[in-house]
């Protein structure tokens, strides 16, 4: 199977294409939606048939990056979504809606597979430590180039709350943090995430990759950091990906 379509949906955005598994890279345009406020599972539903429809996909294999742990298919977490989907079966949701065979994963694991086929974490036969900073902060763990699933060490608590309370770029924009001052509390985090994981890379993904060069300078680790290659297109073509991978494995 060469063609499937991503879908990545987050706490701002749900966007999506068809991707080649080939090469790794969409073949159509990007697809976005605005998350609609309060993310239920309906809206998010009307939305993702949006991105079906504009890519003239109905009926066709589609994976999805989804902002929470899934655990054999049910969602177990909410945090910048609706808690409305807690405990459902993620998989049986979105088939049904959306008529087609169906794959759901973390939207951060998502972004870390196709880093770990396609992108900057290619070959690496250590730790590997991917982390999208966006809404929130999401989390993707690979030894050997195999997944760890579900780690969303955006959760862990740090100071007086959790990781993501302080480094998502969500806190960036809305407290008008300058670089100096955002890079400086994201380097903290790393250097926790180091102590506890010693990773031989991280790679930082989610639409502030983009602007990596203006806070690169406050990274400060003994440990390799980069942004992600495929940057803000990671989540789609990973979800794209996990569909043939799940499949290979009888999922």
């Amino acid at each position: 199977m060469k063609l499937v379509l991503g879908i990545d949906i987050g706490g701002t955005g749900i966007k999506g294409g068809i991707v080649d598994l080939e090469q790794g890279i969409l073949v159509s345009e990007r697809f976005k939606y605005k998350t609609p406020k309060g993310a239920s599972p309906q809206d998010v539903l009307e939305r993702c048939k949006n991105i079906v429809a504009d890519a003239e996909w109905e009926g066709k294999p589609i994976g999805i990056g989804f902002p929470s742990t899934i655990h054999n298919g049910i969602c177990m977490i909410a945090t910048n979504i609706s808690e409305e989907w807690i405990g459902m079966d993620m998989i049986e949701f979105f088939k049904t809606g959306l008529n087609t065979d169906v794959v759901v994963l973390n939207d951060a694991d998502a972004a870390g597979l196709s880093e770990a086929k396609y992108g900057n974490g290619r070959g690496v036969e250590g730790l590997m430590m991917l982390l999208t900073l966006g809404t929130g902060v999401g989390s993707g763990l690979f030894l050997g180039g195999e997944l760890i699933p579900n780690t969303e060490l955006g959760l862990m608590k740090y100071k007086k709350s959790i990781v993501e309370q302080y480094v998502s770029n969500r806190r960036r924009e809305t407290e008008d943090l300058s670089w100096k001052e955002w890079g400086t509390e994201l380097n903290k985090v790393l250097k926790l995430y180091k102590r506890i994981f010693s990773p031989e890379l991280i790679l930082l993904s989610g639409g502030v990759s983009k602007k990596f060069e203006k806070y690169a300078e406050f990274l400060d680790q003994d440990v390799e950091i980069i942004p992600a290659l495929l940057q803000n297109n990671a989540g789609i073509v990973g979800a794209a990906s996990y569909y043939v991978e799940s499949r290979k494995k009888g999922a």
